[in-house]
């Protein structure tokens, strides 16, 4: 965790590290000291920083490779060069390598100070400017009206304020980490990172290095000291997505993290603490991959404390009229456009359509028609012909029947469809209908569709 008014002395003179360390504490900094790169490299391991003083000269690897390693640990810090006998040259590629600003010794007390303040405003600055961008392009609003989303927005108030650990479960597109946003963003960690790792997006062989960091050398390409996601997210919260495609022997690493809130980076003997709270999202059944030897039944006790299911677009279909307006409002105010009006034709099209990539899918279409339509109202002829075309089955007439009725007619007939096509195969006609095993059999059960040794049957409705 960063402390406030916290800063790291690098300097290989004993005499400037006292004097200099008791004018800035005196200043009301918290100062730390290190007299090589080295070891400031290791300091930064354990501890962070909001700015560092580092000397130019130093024994051993220089100021400005101490520099070019800092950069490439990805530490968020402002950096100010020192140095006696200074070059323009020296200075230019310091600052080419990422440092703030650069002074020299002899010390102006004055001066140092005006520049260590006037980097940490700029860093409060650039802060301010990537959270302004990032609430433009992301929004962290749980939308819809519908009975689950509702549900759903009852658990977040419920467990965001605490430190229990949740288990998302949902479909690829249906909105895991907006949920884990949400979560983050109304509990008391609000103010600290919050850090995400895509488990099955990593190689097997880099994830460890990832989650715990890695020290210079420790293996074949590790050029530099990295600080892992683990320490990253430090006071505030980790979320683990895909978790279910963690190998067992990270899941056994993890597990150990978590229990204690310590690990070791790779190659390194020094543990480090953190106060972390962990968020998981699977788009698995876990419970079926821990009875294929896949998953540790211990790590999943350890993870499902608070268990979270965002339900798939189809079974929220009242939702899309919503989620499409606001959607269609977010990318009009980002491309600089004024909102388009959203014809009923185009309402009811979407509202028949079964929505295989979930609200992804459905925030993907909103993005093109803000950006390939320039009329005014979007019509049913500027959604794309594979969407028009997509469904197997028209909606039977729904004069007499309300949305959800017919939404529930139209499930019925294409899941039926499915299981003769399948010879009553529940595993192959789920794999078939991109969904757990699990999921189907609720499905089969809400809608009363009885399956008994391949034959089919539909109960009266």
């Amino acid at each position: 965790m960063v402390t406030k008014n916290s800063i790291l002395l690098v300097d290989d003179e004993p005499s400037i590290r006292k004097s200099l360390g008791a004018v800035l504490a005196e200043d009301g900094f918290k100062v730390t000291t290190a007299q090589s790169g080295e070891e400031c490299l290791q300091i930064l391991l354990k501890r962070s920083f909001e700015l560092i003083l580092l000397d130019i000269w130093l024994p051993g690897i220089s100021g400005l490779e101490t520099l070019e390693a800092i950069k490439k640990m990805g530490v968020d810090v402002v950096v100010v060069m020192i140095s006696g006998h200074g070059t323009i040259e020296t200075a230019v590629k310091a600052t080419r390598l990422g440092a703030f600003d650069f002074i020299e010794k002899p010390f102006s007390i004055e001066k140092t100070l005006l520049v260590i303040k006037n980097g940490l405003e700029n860093q409060r600055l650039q802060r301010e400017n990537r959270n302004l961008k990032s609430k433009l392009t992301t929004n962290y609003t749980i939308i819809g009206r519908s009975v689950p989303i509702k549900a759903l927005r009852q658990q977040l108030a419920i467990a965001a304020p605490t430190d229990g650990r949740v288990l998302v479960y949902g479909e690829s597109g249906t909105g895991k980490e907006l949920v884990a946003h949400a979560l983050h963003n109304q509990s008391r960690r609000n103010e600290g990172p919050f850090v995400a790792v895509n488990c099955a997006a990593i190689p097997e062989e880099l994830i460890e290095s990832e989650l715990f960091g890695h020290l210079k050398g420790s293996f074949t390409g590790a050029t530099s000291n990295k600080m892992g996601k683990l320490e990253k997210a430090d006071g505030g919260t980790l979320f683990l997505d895909e978790v279910g495609d963690m190998s067992l022997k990270t899941q056994s690493k993890v597990l150990r993290a978590l229990e204690g809130q310590r690990f070791e980076p790779i190659g390194g003997d020094s543990t480090i603490s953190v106060d972390v709270r962990i968020i998981a999202a699977t788009n698995k059944d876990l419970e079926q991959e821990m009875e294929k030897g896949n998953f540790r039944e211990d790590l999943f006790y350890r993870l499902n404390v608070i268990p979270f299911y965002v339900p798939p677009l189809r079974e929220r279909i009242e939702d899309v009229p919503e989620l499409l307006e606001f959607f269609i409002g977010d990318f009009s105010q980002l491309y600089g456009q004024s909102p388009k009006e959203i014809t009923s034709e185009v309402i009811e099209r979407l509202t028949t359509y079964s929505w295989p990539g979930n609200v992804r899918e459905l925030k993907n279409l909103a993005e093109r028609l803000v950006i390939m339509v320039s009329e005014k109202k979007i019509e049913p002829r500027h959604l794309p012909f594979s969407l028009l075309q997509s469904n197997e089955f028209s909606i039977r007439p729904t004069e007499s029947k309300s949305l959800s009725q017919a939404r529930m007619d139209f499930d019925r007939d294409f899941i039926l469809k499915k299981l003769e096509e399948n010879q009553g195969n529940i595993s192959r006609t789920a794999g078939v209908l991109g969904i757990e095993r699990s999921h189907l059999h609720r499905k089969l059960k809400s809608l009363k569709i009885h399956v008994k040794k391949r034959s089919l049957k539909k109960s009266d409705t």
